[in-house]
This record gives structure tokens, sequence and C-alpha cells, in this order.
């Protein structure tokens, strides 16, 4: 089977609900799954993994999916292996993925997906499935034991990607800026992704879908814009 992946900038675009514009994408991307595992450990604002998985399962309701949070489980490892679908929400990456590593999950998650169980990542679950975990936005509030990651595609992804604004009296470092830093020490490359805009992965194809183009930043060449649409050629 291939790898089948989606993954988003973010869960929510302003004015809408939660997963609301990604909704009429994800009732094809989950054809025929009717039990969605879900991975709170990212935990935004620090809620909890029951009032975080009720708002996942609220939201998946209205396209007749039924989610359940992977904490319930008392064999973790075995949840993954026999889900139908799998989706690790959003909030802070070092949280997310110290939690991985603290539960033995990375392994067999990376593994589930290589199999072809359709994986739904949003800003954190969609920086996790890069090589690794160096172009989260995030604060380091936790120390996880390594940031490499599931490696499901070739490269990292920075989410909530923000242009820099000329008019603004912030004169600190844009997003490009950190991104460049990374490429002084790492060569992976790194996509920029806007909000509203995601990445589809069918093996070893990963095209960019959404509204907006994103920034792609390879080591000693000058970043570029890939338009909606676009095979991402590694």
């Amino acid at each position: 089977m291939m790898k089948k992946l989606l993954l988003a900038s973010t869960s929510t675009i302003y004015g809408s609900g939660y997963l609301e514009y990604l909704m009429p994408t994800l009732e094809t991307f989950f054809n025929g799954v009717k039990n969605l595992l879900f991975v709170p450990y990212a935990r935004p604002s620090g809620i909890s993994y029951g009032a975080y998985t009720k708002i996942v399962s609220e939201a998946f309701k209205k396209i007749d999916i039924n989610v359940v949070g992977i904490h319930t489980f008392s064999d973790k490892n075995k949840a993954v292996e026999n889900a139908d679908g799998i989706f690790v929400g959003g909030g802070n990456t070092f949280v997310l993925v110290n939690e991985l590593y603290d539960q033995d999950l990375m392994e067999v998650l990376k593994n589930t997906i290589v199999k072809g169980t359709p994986y739904l990542g949003t800003s954190a679950g969609s920086n996790i499935a890069g090589l690794t975990m160096q172009t989260t936005n995030d604060m380091p509030i936790v120390y996880p034991p390594s940031y490499n990651t599931l490696g499901g595609i070739p490269l990292n992804i920075n989410a909530h990607y923000l242009d820099s604004d000329p008019t603004s009296k912030h004169k600190g470092e844009t997003r490009e800026t950190r991104i460049k830093e990374f490429h002084i020490y790492n060569k992976i490359p790194v996509i920029g992704l806007r909000e509203g805009s995601w990445l589809q992965v069918d093996g070893d194809e990963v095209v960019l879908k959404g509204d907006l183009a994103a920034r792609w930043f390879v080591k000693d060449k000058e970043p570029i814009e890939i338009e909606i649409n676009h095979l991402i050629v590694i």
C-alpha cells in the first residue's frame, strides 16, 4: 500500500469553525473510515486530552466518522496498528513529540503510515510528518529525547508560515530568516505552509493543495513560491 497523508497548516481558518474549511476534502480523504484514532498529545492552550478529543469528535460527526482518543486505550501501540485512520492534532510540537517518545509510539506511527493507513495532521501534527520537528514555531517548553519525527515526507514543514510585512513596526526576525538560519546547520528542504493550504501525499507524490501558494526553501538557494496543485520534487 502507498502512504496517504493530508498535512494542513492549520485546523481553523479565520471566520470558520474547527476543520470546517477542510471537511469536503476530509470526507473524500477518509472515505471508508468509520473510526478515527485521534492523538491529542499536543494539547493546544494546555487543554485536557478529553476536552480536545470532544472538539474533534464534534467536527467529524458531520461526516459520520466516530473519533476515539488514543489516551483511552491501554495498549496504544495496538490502537495505532488497528486504526482505520489517524489524526494528530495541533498544539505544541515539543509537547507532542515528547509524549510520542515517552509512550513509545513514534516508530509504530511511522510504520503504520508507511503501510497506507490514512494520516491527517494539522499544525504540530503536520510538523511531525517531516524528517524532524526543528522548523516548528513553538516554544520548547519540554525537552523531547530526539527531534527526529515520522519522516513521512523527505522534507520539513513550517506550519502557519507568515510573510514579512514591510509596513510593520516589528523589525525582528521573519519566518524566512529563521528558516535560513536552520539551513546554516541542516540540509533538509523546508516548505512554509500558509494558512488554508495543505500537502496531499500519495505514495511518493507530494502536491500542494488549498488556497495559497507555499514558500520553498533549499539550502544555499534563494526561496521560491510553489503554486497550488504543484507536484513538489525533492
